[in-house]
């Protein structure tokens, strides 16, 4: 993926969430660290250019919740959210950059439930690549990508990398 279709992907995944939620109105979107953060303001920036009206917008780092990253035998306090907003009684939709095994997902599942009670949460992911290791899916999805186990999907963003762009390499640690 190039620019011009990672800038279309967002604004139809913007308009997706606004058609989901039936509007703005009780409506939270939180980015998961790093590349989530990202698009996270991204898509509250269409929707607020569609509807007047920016839905408030968090970012949460789920590290401290992973199940597949050695803790060394401590655990993790949690971290707040770094922006914080009101997720009670609220459509939460999760955003991340990549979906692959669902253990991002998961972690940040485990967080919400840790921040509030949310009404409904919803995951909007830019690239889906498929070969879940857990029952997690994508409500609202920018983009399949198949790809080999040995393969990485990288998502490179203006904000942290310069360039708007969507790229497969080889993953030499899987080989």
């Amino acid at each position: 993926m190039q620019s011009d279709e990672i800038q279309r992907t967002i604004s139809r995944m913007a308009h997706e969430i606004v058609e989901k939620n039936g509007g703005t109105a009780n409506l939270a979107l939180v980015g998961i660290r790093s590349k989530g953060a990202h698009l996270v303001r991204r898509i509250a920036g269409k929707i607020k250019n569609l509807n007047g009206v920016a839905p408030p917008v968090g970012i949460i780092d789920i590290t401290p919740y992973r199940d597949d990253i050695e803790k060394g035998g401590k655990i993790a306090e949690p971290r707040p959210m770094e922006v914080p907003v009101s997720v009670d009684d609220k459509t939460v939709v999760l955003v991340d950059d990549v979906i692959y095994r669902g253990r991002t997902i998961r972690a940040a599942l485990d967080l919400m439930g840790q921040l509030g009670k949310p009404r409904r949460i919803l995951v909007a992911i830019l690239v889906d690549r498929g070969e879940r290791e857990l029952p997690i899916k994508a409500d609202i999805l920018g983009k399949n990508v198949r790809v080999g186990d040995s393969q990485r999907v990288n998502v490179l963003l203006q904000e942290s990398d310069g360039v708007d762009q969507v790229t497969v390499t080889e993953d030499w640690q899987r080989k």
